[in-house]
C-alpha cells in the first residue's frame, strides 16, 4: 500500500483499498469529507449510520498520510497530561476526555466483534516509568491528576521491558491494533451502508453558493449541503494554520534475538518522550519502536533520528534486524487539545478536525463522534470542548490572507541549463538541497536512478521555503507541515498547489 514518503511502515504489506460503490459527480451529498485516513472514514460510517448520504474525497489512496504510519496506541493516558487539561479547561474537561477515550477503545472493539474485523485488536495496560528525581515528581503529577480525570491506575514494581526506573505507574483498558486492517473494513461497512468514496481525487477549492458547497476537484464538481475537512490539517489559509504546529515523529520495527516482546504499552517521560508495544504480523513478532520527535523541517539530517532511536533501543533490546523504518506527521494544537467543529470565517456547514497531536488513533474517533452529533442533532458530544471557535481572531488576519494568496514567484516560463544546475547543487542520488540559481531558489533532488528534478523552493501554501527530507525523499514546509515530492506534487497538506516545475534543458538539447 502507498503512503506519503519513501520509507514502508509495517502495515504496508496490504493493497490498496478499492472502492466498491461508484460515487456520481452529478449527485447531491448531504455530508462530503475530504480525506480518507482514520478520521474521515469512521466520521463517514457514523453519519452514513444516520441515514445520511455520504462520500468521502481522497487525493491518493485510504490511508495514504498519517493513519498509515501511526504507531496505532490506543491509550487513555493523552500526551497532554491531564495536569494541564484541568489548569486550562477544568476538572470536568479532563473527565470528559477520559472518558472519550475509554469510550473510543469500547468502540474499536465492538466494531472488531460486530463486523468480524481482524484487525488484531487487544485489550492491554499501559506503563509510565520515570528514570530521574525529576520525572518522579513529574510522574506523581500525572499520577494524581490521572486518578481526579477518572482513569484507573496503579504504581508497580515492574515494567515489561529491561530499562532502569526509580518509580513506574499501570493503567489499564488500554488497546492496540492493526490500523489498516480496521480502517479498510470499516470503509467497507461504510460502503455497505450506501456511502461512497472517491480515491485519486484531490479537492481544489470549495466555495459556498446559495447555502450548499460547491467543491471544485480534479474530477469535477460536487455539490454538498456540509463539507468536512478530515485531512490532518486543513487547506488553503485559515486561522487554525498560526494555532497548529506540525511535528515529525520516527518508528522502528525490530526482531529480537531472544523472545523478550514486552506485553503493554510503554512510555518513558523523556521530552519527546521513547515508546514501545508488541504487535503480531503474519505470525512474525516485532517490537514497534517510537520516539525522537521533532518539528518538521526542523532537522537537516532526517537520517539521524533513526540512528538515535536505534541507538536507545538498543539499550533495551537484544536486536537481531530493523525491519520496518518509517516517520509520520502530526499537528499539536497551541492549547494542546484538538479543534474539531466549524472552520471559523466558512460558515456553518465547514467542518474541520485537526490538532490531534500524538493521540490521532483516539481523537480521530472522538472527532466522528463529535462531528456526527453536530450534523446530525446538532449537538456537541463533548459540549464544545474541542470547537475551534476558541481559536481568538487574529489583527488584520485578512490583509495577511491576501498578502499570501500570491507569495509564488513563477519562473515565467524561463529554461535553466539541468548540467550547470546539477553540478551547483553537487548532490548524489537520493539527495536534495536549495540551491540559488540566476537569481532563483530552487529545490533540486535526484532519484535513486539518477534523474534530477528542480522545483521552487516557495511552498505554495504561505511562502515558507521548504527543507530536504533525506529519509522520506519528500520536501518539508517548517512553518504549516505542506510536504511535496520530488516533482514537486502535494503529499500533505494544507498547501492545494504543487510546487512550480522548474523546466531543464541540457546542453546537447539546446546545440540542436
Amino acid at each position: 500500500m502507498k503512503r506519503d514518503g519513501q520509507n514502508t511502515s509495517l502495515w504496508q504489506h496490504l493493497k490498496n483499498y478499492e472502492p466498491v460503490q461508484i460515487a456520481g459527480l452529478d449527485s447531491f451529498y448531504d455530508v462530503v469529507i475530504v480525506g480518507g485516513g482514520m478520521t474521515g472514514v469512521v466520521t463517514a460510517f457514523m453519519l452514513q449510520q444516520t441515514g445520511k448520504q455520504c462520500l468521502i474525497v481522497e487525493a491518493y489512496n485510504l490511508g495514504f498520510g498519517t493513519t498509515g504510519g501511526t504507531t496505532a496506541h490506543l491509550n487513555t493516558m493523552m500526551d497532554t497530561p491531564y495536569s494541564t487539561i484541568t489548569k486550562n479547561f477544568g476538572i470536568e474537561a479532563s473527565r470528559r476526555i477520559a472518558q472519550g477515550a475509554s469510550d473510543v477503545i469500547s468502540f474499536i472493539k465492538d466494531q472488531s466483534e460486530k463486523f468480524n474485523i481482524d484487525c488484531e485488536f487487544e485489550y492491554t495496560s499501559a506503563f509510565l516509568f520515570s528514570q530521574t528525581s525529576e520525572e518522579t515528581e513529574q510522574l506523581q503529577e500525572l499520577y494524581n491528576a490521572s486518578r481526579d480525570a477518572g482513569l484507573a491506575l496503579e504504581y508497580v514494581n515492574q515494567i515489561p521491558i529491561s530499562a532502569s526506573f526509580e518509580k513506574a505507574i499501570r493503567i489499564g483498558g488500554q488497546g492496540k491494533f492493526h490500523p489498516l486492517k480496521y480502517l479498510f473494513a470499516m470503509a467497507r461497512e461504510y460502503e455497505n451502508l450506501g456511502g461512497h468514496i472517491m480515491i485519486n481525487c484531490k479537492v481544489d477549492n470549495a466555495q459556498q453558493v446559495d447555502g450548499e458547497v460547491h467543491i471544485s476537484t480534479t474530477e469535477g464538481e460536487i455539490r454538498t449541503k456540509n463539507i468536512i475537512y478530515a485531512t490532518h490539517i486543513p487547506p488553503g489559509i485559515n486561522l487554525l494554520h498560526l494555532r497548529c504546529a506540525p511535528w515529525r515523529s520516527y518508528a522502528l520495527a525490530l526482531k529480537l534475538e531472544n523472545d523478550a516482546y514486552p506485553d503493554g504499552l510503554v512510555y518513558d517521560l523523556k521530552d519527546p518522550y521513547y515508546y514501545y508495544r508488541t504487535h503480531v504480523v503474519d505470525g512474525e513478532k516485532y517490537v514497534i519502536a517510537g520516539g525522537e520527535d521533532h518539528k518538521t523541517g526542523e532537522e537537516e539530517n532526517t537520517d539521524k533520528p533513526f540512528l538515535k532511536l536505534r541507538a536507545h533501543a538498543e539499550r533495551i533490546f537484544k536486536i537481531k534486524q530493523v525491519s520496518h523504518e518509517w516517520s509520520s506527521q502530526y499537528f499539536e494544537s497551541a492549547d494542546g487539545l484538538p479543534y474539531i467543529g466549524i472552520l471559523p470565517g466558512n460558515g456553518d456547514n465547514v467542518y474541520v478536525a485537526t490538532g490531534f497531536g500524538g493521540n490521532g488513533m483516539i481523537y480521530s474517533h472522538m472527532a466522528a463522534m463529535e462531528l456526527a452529533s453536530k450534523i446530525e442533532l446538532n449537538e456537541s458530544a463533548f459540549y464544545n470542548l474541542f470547537a475551534p471557535s476558541r481559536v481568538k481572531p487574529v489583527a488584520a488576519f485578512d490583509n495577511f490572507v491576501d498578502h499570501n494568496k500570491d507569495v509564488v514567484k513563477h519562473f515565467l516560463g524561463k529554461f535553466f541549463g539541468s548540467e550547470k544546475l546539477e553540478a551547483l547543487a553537487g548532490i548524489a542520488p537520493g539527495e536534495g538541497r536549495v540551491v540559488k540559481f540566476e537569481g532563483h531558489s530552487i529545490a533540486v533532488s535526484k532519484d535513486l536512478h539518477g534523474k534530477v528534478y528542480a522545483v521552487s523552493s516557495v511552498c505554495t501554501h504561505m511562502g515558507c521555503h521548504v527543507s530536504w527530507n533525506s529519509t522520506e525523499a519528500s520536501w518539508d514546509c517548517p512553518c504549516h507541515g505542506a510536504r511535496y515530492s520530488m516533482s514537486g506534487r502535494v503529499l500533505t497538506g494544507p498547501a492545494t498547489e504543487n510546487l512550480q516545475t522548474v523546466e531543464l534543458t541540457s546542453m546537447i538539447e539546446a546545440k540542436h
